[in-house]
């Protein structure tokens, strides 16, 4: 599985730490920036992710700023993306099992490296309920 990261300077340290920990876990990584802790523009790198799930280049995305709203309000104004913002692993089953969301997002100033860890883990093994969820999301407009 390929999967696209992105941060803006806020969420410059987990994102390296997120690459370092899912390159360990077999997955392949491709990294849409920032790579310096310069103050930047979170739309910038929102951007590149989601054009990037939308066209399949990656399978999904996780994606840092100081408190993932930023990030999220961006990532949702592209077609096919549904971003989901967690700060606690239940919070991070939800979005997946709920809203089937293809991009995780987190606030990097408000939760640790170790519930970061917890959050992508619990996300990316937790399967899509389906049913009445789907129905809920075809009701979203394109």
């Amino acid at each position: 599985m390929k999967i696209g990261v992105c941060s803006d300077h806020a969420g410059l340290e987990y994102k390296s730490r997120t690459i370092s920990y899912l390159l360990g876990k077999g997955y392949e990584i491709v990294n849409y920036g920032t790579d310096s802790p310069e103050s930047c523009d979170y739309p910038d790198y929102a951007h590149a992710l989601a054009t990037a799930v939308e066209k399949g280049e990656v399978d999904l995305g996780i994606a840092y700023c100081g408190t993932g709203n930023g990030m999220a309000i961006t990532l949702n104004h592209h077609r096919g993306i549904r971003a989901g913002l967690a700060w606690n692993s239940e919070i991070g089953r939800l979005v997946k099992e709920h809203n089937n969301a293809n991009v995780l997002v987190m606030p990097a100033r408000f939760i640790s490296w170790r519930m970061a860890q917890s959050i992508i883990r619990t996300w990316l093994n937790t399967p899509f309920a389906g049913g009445r969820h789907q129905r809920r999301i075809d009701k979203i407009p394109l």
